[in-house]
């Protein structure tokens, strides 16, 4: 397993060498059959070294670590690793390694408040990043095809460098399409007749396809339709949504959007996946619809390399598995940042999947305000 005691760095962009061999190991690692479950042993001894290595390289999130009195040498499991909230991405540079390595920036929408500044995640080895989407996203969305036409109401990452969303759709289609047609622009303009031509032309030729989009977008073309059906896409397309369900336009629940998208295009519920994720972190979930088509499905998925709580808003403290709490995420893809992330999501954490409900309301979390003044006091002595 790495060793992580080494100091020196590499050539390239001053990564520390302990740091690069353990992101060289967990790219090989994320790159394998995501259908075997790694041991909680093996995940452990990652995740301590994924620890390690940024409580070293990492200097606003070491003094927040040597305030918690959580050291490596003291701490003994993941579950005890310091965790960073979400909202510290929107106020510090959280990055493991020189600033130099630094190669890609995404940032946060900021939709969900107009008040708050948007958050950036700083990304040091856009390879580890990829390793971890490709396989998953591989394995949750075409399981049974090598190749598919994209077809995306997603904007392209050329028009939106800065979105983590878009680089994932983007890096998947490159990898993964036989064609990719995008019909969303980085202004949020929507080419509905072009969409819905190439729909047509699909289902003409029997063609399957993979259909792409944010809640919103699916909101905003389904009301241009105003209710009109399009011609059935051949069974084995499938559709991938992201994003929540307070549409700015009106609000619907995830059932109502998932009944107008099926019977737009003629597909069946089960053919649409949702996933679920974050600029904060490199890992997504997924639904598992199509890898178990024939079970009744709820949750999400989360890939070997990711662990996920659910912690009481106030203690911080685990709850029990069938109870909500906020969710946790220990992300070993954020190896370049923080790996132990704090959100404001809300749900529950049943038999390793994660059921969602929601953003905690209103204010921030208690716990999550008073690790993110933890975290602020400690940037602060940094700087001196």
């Amino acid at each position: 397993m790495t060793n992580i005691s080494s100091t020196t760095t590499s050539p390239l962009g001053m990564v520390p060498e302990e740091l690069d061999v353990l992101a060289s190991e967990l790219e090989v690692r994320f790159s394998q059959d995501l259908t075997s479950r790694w041991g909680d042993l093996e995940f452990e001894e990652l995740a301590l070294s994924a620890f390690n290595a940024q409580f070293q390289h990492n200097p606003v999130y070491r003094r927040f670590c040597e305030g918690k009195d959580a050291v490596p040498t003291a701490v003994k499991s993941w579950r005890h690793v310091p965790m960073v909230p979400t909202t510290a991405f929107r106020h510090l540079d959280l990055v493991t390694g020189d600033h130099s390595s630094v190669r890609m920036v995404f940032r946060t929408s900021g939709t969900t408040s107009t008040t708050r500044a948007p958050g950036r995640h700083l990304v040091s080895r856009p390879s580890l990043y990829h390793a971890s989407l490709l396989s998953n996203f591989r394995e949750y969305l075409l399981p049974d095809v090598e190749k598919i036409k994209f077809v995306s109401l997603i904007p392209p990452p050329a028009e939106l460098p800065h979105s983590s969303l878009s680089h994932m759709v983007g890096v998947a289609a490159d990898t993964m399409s036989s064609e990719t047609h995008w019909f969303v622009n980085g202004e949020g303009v929507l080419n509905s007749i072009g969409l819905r031509n190439v729909l047509e032309d699909a289902a003409l030729e029997g063609e399957k396809i993979l259909l792409l989009g944010t809640a919103f977008a699916f909101v905003r073309w389904l009301d241009e339709l105003a209710g009109k059906e399009l011609r059935r896409l051949p069974p084995e397309s499938r559709i991938m949504e992201t994003g929540g369900f307070k549409a700015q336009t009106r609000d619907i629940t995830k059932e109502q959007l998932y009944k107008s998208l099926s019977t737009t295009v003629g597909l069946e519920p089960n053919r649409i996946v949702n996933e679920y994720g974050m600029t904060e972190l490199l890992s997504q979930l997924y639904e598992s619809n199509l890898t178990q088509p024939n079970e009744i499905q709820a949750g999400h998925t989360p890939p070997p390399w990711l662990r996920v709580r659910a912690l009481n808003p106030t203690t911080l403290e685990p709850v029990a598995e069938h109870e909500t709490g906020l969710l946790a995420f220990f992300d070993l893809a954020n190896l370049g940042s923080v790996c132990h992330v704090l959100t404001e999501d809300v749900g529950r954490v049943i038999g390793g999947k994660v059921h969602l409900e929601g953003r905690f309301p209103n204010a921030e979390p208690r716990g999550c305000s008073r690790a993110m003044d933890e975290l602020m006091a400690s940037s602060r002595v940094t700087r001196r």
